[in-house]
């Protein structure tokens, strides 16, 4: 499996809040897993992109990304596993009670994108930084309340409940969006693909949603029917710059307006929806300005509002020093594989061996580039054609055969 060269005390914080989480899914009657599509970070921006600037997103299907290093979001991609795989209606945990879902998971999707010739990038979080320590002391309220409410519909036999307010107890840290963006705009990777609107904040060029959600095939066997969601969910790709084009914002306006919006850093202005908010910036241009010109009163902010902390941390976020990353795909370690997955967590060696298998023959046809790889954009390219500079008779010539060929039966 490829990996990012991080710190290990990094890798560490991740591994153990993954290790404390509880998984859950919603089965229908094809016994096939449900996928979640899980959009955090910057309330309605997706929308709010798609109503303003509809040009700066594109469609497209899993294999067009062939040849592409795509950075992930692993704490997303393993927050959706966590939330939704079960096993005939129990979660999935080894004989330890150790919960196992997001490790097979992340196996047969690694699996899938290196045999799509994707190159993926697993980006894991870090510390999160000080000041989201308001939003997550809520979280932990509501956590608290989670609890409480699931004890209670245990207690009672109701599934529904059960279900609801277990999804409620996975946690799902973030701040890897920040280094995923930090890679894109160091030309290391293509895109950032999470669900995460944040990462359009940090400055990602590209952002990829659902690539981890879509049409995934490989595990169809009874005992492990995830990957074979309902429907097949199109990639959408985000293009930043065309954003503040189309949008007519510079990136520091763009941060504000994601503020507005609300983001994991602090609280919002009362009163102040999505339109408002772009009316707004694009009329006064800053959050100070804003505060200037509208009533108090109305849309009173948040008592010691730390939004200019919060437009710090977009700005300069702390992030993986990307000018000593080296990204490289080696074989996989087959022996380690089995050693955790099987010897430890007491998963399947034939499919263990299996995958590693469809990782070497994929690692044999991956060796041909993208043509645009081949290519340097210098210019913009006119939809119209240049007419050759011509005079005189030869531009009279020219006109007449334009005018008759214009008007000329076809045969």
């Amino acid at each position: 499996m490829s990996s990012l060269s991080v710190s290990r005390e990094t890798n560490a914080l991740c591994w153990r809040a993954q290790r404390g989480n509880r998984s859950q899914e919603h089965t229908g009657a094809s016994g096939a897993v449900a996928s979640y599509a899980i959009a955090m970070g910057i309330h309605g921006l997706a929308k709010l992109i798609a109503d303003q600037a509809p040009s700066a997103i594109k469609e497209n299907d899993f294999k067009s990304y062939f040849g592409r290093k795509i950075a992930i979001d692993a704490s997303m991609s393993i927050y959706q596993f966590l939330i939704a795989v079960r096993q005939d209606g129990n979660v999935l945990q080894n004989e330890d009670g150790e919960t196992t879902s997001h490790l097979m998971g992340m196996f047969y999707r690694t699996i899938r994108m290196l045999d799509s010739g994707i190159k993926p990038v697993y980006v894991f979080d870090g510390k999160p930084p000080q000041l989201k320590s308001g939003e997550l002391a809520k979280r932990g309220e509501k956590r608290a309340e989670a609890e409480k409410l699931l004890e209670q519909a245990q207690e009672a036999g109701e599934q529904e409940n059960i279900d609801k307010f277990s999804k409620r107890l996975v946690k799902a840290p973030c701040e890897a969006e920040a280094s995923c963006a930090a890679l894109v705009k160091a030309g290391k990777v293509y895109a950032t693909a999470t669900e995460d609107m944040d990462g359009l904040t940090f400055g990602t060029e590209v952002l990829l949603r659902h690539l981890t959600a879509s049409e995934a095939k490989y595990c169809t066997c009874s005992a492990w029917p995830l990957l074979a969601p309902h429907t097949k969910l199109p990639i959408q790709e985000f293009h930043f710059s065309r954003i503040l084009q189309e949008i007519g914002l510079t990136h520091q306006q763009f941060i504000d307006l994601c503020i507005l919006l609300g983001c994991d850093y602090c609280g919002t202005i009362k009163g102040i929806g999505p339109k408002r908010a772009i009316d707004l910036i694009k009329q006064h241009g800053s959050i100070e300005e804003i505060l200037e010109n509208i009533d108090p009163a109305k849309h009173p902010a948040p008592e010691d509002w730390l939004y200019k902390e919060a437009r710090g941390l977009f700005l300069e976020p702390e992030v993986v020093d990307c000018s000593s990353v080296e990204l490289k795909w080696s074989e996989p370690d087959e022996d380690g594989l089995v050693q955790f997955m099987c010897t430890e967590k007491q998963f399947s060696e034939d499919r263990i061996r299996n995958g590693c298998k469809k990782i070497m023959k994929s690692r044999q046809g991956s060796t041909q580039g993208r043509l645009d790889s081949f290519f340097t954009v210098t210019g913009s390219l006119s939809s119209k054609r240049k007419e050759p500079d011509l005079k005189g008779s030869a531009k009279k010539k020219l006109k007449t055969s334009a005018t008759a060929g214009r008007f000329k039966k076809g045969k």
